[in-house]
């Protein structure tokens, strides 16, 4: 099967579903990432003395890295505005990632739940831009099988001071999905990748919070007991 997560900023798929990612390459599934920013307004930058656009040339090496670490089957970095979605035009938005879709031909699609997991502003957009394209193009295209949001269980999301942040409700869960030590290791392995960014990763203490599990919303679809991987019982 073909899956394709959709995120703004690098680091977003190392911060939560990289262990996931491992474990569906490991299984022989075709796993893409299209990262929308390079990431390159972050307050890391200052430290570096770097400008938005160099940081984001940095990061975007640093994803390369990550890129191998993971085992993608493809990656695709695009260099829209960093903190800066809200202020496009969202049809222009909306574009690219019709594009990319109708590119790949995915058979499932995942991103962020509608609270962002931390509210930024260009997780909040993703989900309802995602959520829209999807809709549109599950319309005339069968491929299309599946939306999926990644999430936080409640009581993880709380374990989190570093960073405020949400999950959702366990009757809102769809999918838990357990990976093997073999996967988590890839995880920390992926976002050792992030040179720049460890000042947060290790003041937030994401190693030690990561767990085995990782778990998914999935849109118009009510799922007790869980499914145990996305592609389980996927519509016809």
């Amino acid at each position: 099967m073909k899956i394709l997560y959709i995120f703004p900023h690098p680091d977003d798929e190392s911060f939560g579903v990289a262990q996931a990612i491992s474990k569906q390459r490991r299984e022989g599934h075709e796993v893409y990432l299209l990262t929308l920013t390079k990431g390159g307004a972050t307050k890391q930058r200052h430290k570096y003395g770097y400008s938005v656009e160099e940081m984001g040339e940095v990061r975007y090496q640093e994803m390369l890295n990550v890129a191998k670490t993971l085992d993608l089957t493809g990656m695709n970095v695009l260099d829209l505005p960093d903190s800066g979605l809200k202020e496009m035009d969202p049809r222009d938005i909306e574009k690219v990632v019709k594009d990319e879709i109708e590119t790949l031909k995915p058979n499932v699609v995942v991103t962020y739940a509608v609270h962002g997991i931390s509210g930024f502003h260009d997780h909040l957009i993703i989900h309802g831009i995602v959520k829209r394209v999807y809709v549109k193009l599950a319309e005339k295209h069968d491929y299309l099988k599946r939306l999926a949001f990644f999430t936080l269980t409640e009581e993880n999301a709380a374990k989190q001071t570093h960073f405020k942040i949400s999950g959702s409700k366990d009757e809102e869960i769809d999918c838990v999905i357990k990976v093997d030590e073999i996967d988590m290791e890839k995880m920390h392995k992926s976002l050792d990748c992030y040179v720049t960014f460890q000042e947060t990763i290790l003041a937030s203490k994401i190693h030690e919070q990561m767990t085995n599990e990782v778990v998914f919303e999935i849109f118009m679809e009510d799922h007790q007991p869980k499914l145990n991987d996305l592609f389980e019982k996927l519509k016809k």
